[in-house]
This record gives structure tokens, C-alpha cells and sequence, in this order.
């Protein structure tokens, strides 16, 4: 059986909207209406695979809401190596 334990704010989840876009962040706030991440970052296919790059360019924002009839899945809580690389890609600090 599956135990929901719960989202803690801060907490780095991820979410795939209804586009097939796999997007990593951290969660800031949750409500009826939206699901609002800080720095996020979509899963990107490069020549050396897959990666992570900020989901908007030319906006420089710190968080974005996320509306939640666009997203199909989660927010759940992201495995530790996305974690990882999103710590690594959103702040510069390389996790060992």
C-alpha cells in the first residue's frame, strides 16, 4: 500500500503537464488553482543525454505557478539524483 506522507514546503517535487513536459522544482506554495515552484527547471534531451535547463529564458522570476488543470501528474517528490542535479543546476553547488 501506498502512504501518502505528505508535501513539505521547500521540498524539491516534481510534475509532467498534460504537454509531456517533465519539470523539477521546488515547492513553494499549493492551492486549489495552482502549484507554485521555485526555479524550475524542465528535463531537456541533449546529445549527452537528458539534462536540466530553467523552464523560462527570458523572464527572471523565482518562481512560477504552475496552473493545476495543466498539470497531469504531482507534484510528487523528486528521486535523489534529479534532486541532485537540481541543486547543482538551480544554485551552482555540486553535490558530491
Amino acid at each position: 500500500m501506498l502512504v501518502n506522507r505528505g508535501l513539505a514546503i521547500g521540498e524539491i517535487v516534481t510534475i509532467r503537464t498534460t504537454a509531456g513536459e517533465e519539470i523539477i522544482g521546488r515547492l513553494e506554495v499549493e492551492d486549489e488553482k495552482f502549484i507554485t515552484l521555485g526555479k524550475p527547471h524542465a528535463l531537456v534531451a541533449t546529445q549527452k543525454g537528458a539534462t536540466l535547463a530553467p523552464v523560462i529564458f527570458t523572464v527572471d522570476v523565482e518562481t512560477i505557478p504552475f496552473a493545476k488543470h495543466s498539470v497531469m501528474i504531482g507534484p510528487l517528490p523528486s528521486g535523489k539524483d534529479a534532486s541532485d542535479l537540481y541543486i547543482q543546476k538551480s544554485t551552482g553547488i555540486a553535490l558530491g
